[in-house]
């Protein structure tokens, strides 16, 4: 275990350069993998790490990500001072919901000052990443730092989407920009720069000092705009440690999947012969909540021309799931799914309960959580008529969101105009 840590989970952000897929839920609740929510590493990596103390700040759209806590994640007793507890806006200090990254962490000051940590971790609820926070916990001591942030070198053409540090070669902090339009890259490598992934580890004193200070400025209160540039500005000891992975492959994996196109992307990974990212290594499990569902079923076996095959290949299907004539090529499907007799399913995701009728044909899309998708449709191989339907993105994923349920082939038909 390590002791004197507190773990922060920042989880209530909007999400929405996920579109559909936050119509209903929080980011952090988003379905990956099949089995999994996004929220599920950061919260393994800090049980496999050793953290005990985990707290889940929660705001929009929180029930599902809330129900899944407590189903999957409460096996911690509180009676030994273990826990992973969300907690919503509390509004004790102003009748208002967050307004920043710093903010949320403020407005639960109160928690922090009643377990009176040694060090407060402060993670992402939306990344997919392998990580041992007690290595960094132990850099972050070596050097006396009272700011810890964790960097990852990400190509300078998707620098802008970071905050970009400069570092000096002891790795102490000399700069930070939040997401500039001309990121610095690095000295050895012109076409990468330090971008922080969002994980920091804080001197509970320095934090709650800074926090108080920037409370009683007009600011955005976030910290890669505000808390971060200050402390660098006075003189505070903060220093970048550059990502270790626990994912044990030759490339490093860390994923923002903060776009449908990454989103996506990191699906699809996973159905490959040797993916980036490896959910089967016992040394560093991903933990999540499982309802009890049977097995997964393929039915059908008819060799003659024209005969249906339940099939999936090249993908990951979860329990539950009956392929029952159908086929699946290079897709991730989710629990409880019923592919039908004839219908194809290629390079999508499918969530839970799903059912996609007889002689569907579906290619680069997600569909959302309950949809039925009626006898005959066809998804993605006409994107202007897609358009007119449900919300396609710039590279043609389709989306069908939980909103578009329905039970009628006339339903995924285009509207009159």
């Amino acid at each position: 275990m390590i002791n004197g840590v507190l773990a922060i989970i920042l989880a209530g952000g909007k999400g929405t350069r996920l579109g559909p897929l936050t119509l209903h839920r929080a980011k952090p609740a988003v379905p990956f993998g099949g089995i999994y929510r996004i929220i599920d590493f950061p919260l393994s990596n800090a049980l496999n790490s050793g953290l005990r103390k985990v707290i889940v700040v929660i705001q929009y759209k929180s029930m599902s990500l809330s129900r899944h806590l407590s189903q999957g994640w409460g096996f911690l007793s509180r009676e030994v001072g273990e826990y992973v507890e969300p907690i919503p806006p509390q509004q004790r200090v102003g009748e208002r919901w967050y307004q920043g990254t710093a903010d949320a962490i403020y407005q639960n000051i109160h928690f922090i000052e009643q377990e009176q940590p040694k060090h407060v971790l402060v993670l992402a609820g939306d990344h997919v990443y392998k990580m041992d926070y007690g290595k960094m916990l132990a850099a972050h001591d070596a050097k006396g730092a009272e700011l810890t942030i964790a960097t990852a070198e990400v190509p300078v053409a998707k620098g802008h989407l970071y905050g970009i540090m400069a570092a000096d070669t002891a790795w102490r902090i000399t700069g930070f920009q939040e997401k500039p339009e001309s990121p610095v890259p690095l000295q050895n490598d012109p076409g990468h720069c330090h971008a922080s992934m969002g994980i920091y580890i804080f001197n509970t004193d320095a934090l709650v000092k800074y926090l108080y200070e920037d409370a009683r400025t007009r600011s955005a209160h976030d910290f890669g705009k505000n808390i971060i540039p200050t402390m660098i500005r006075k003189g505070a000891q903060v220093f970048a440690y550059n990502f270790v992975d626990e994912n044990r492959k030759e490339a490093k994996y860390w994923r923002d999947v903060g776009t449908i196109e990454e989103y996506w992307e990191a699906n699809m990974d996973l159905v490959a012969v040797t993916p980036v990212l490896n959910l089967y290594d016992s040394e560093w499990p991903i933990r999540t909540y499982h309802e009890q569902f049977p097995p997964p079923k393929f039915v059908f076996a008819q060799e003659f021309e024209g005969g249906r095959r339940g099939v999936a290949l090249d993908s990951l299907v979860s329990p539950g799931c009956i392929i029952s004539g159908g086929r699946v090529l290079r897709s991730v499907v989710s629990p409880n799914v019923r592919v039908n007799s004839y219908a194809s399913v290629e390079e999508s995701v499918i969530f839970d309960g799903v059912n996609i009728g007889r002689r569907c044909r579906i290619r680069r899309a997600i569909i959302d959580k309950d949809v039925v998708v009626p006898e005959g449709t066809e998804i993605g191989y006409d994107l202007d008529r897609d358009r007119e339907r449900f919300w396609v993105s710039p590279s043609g994923i389709v989306v069908i969101s939980k909103a578009e349920h329905v039970d009628s082939p006339e339903a995924f038909e285009p509207a009159v105009t």
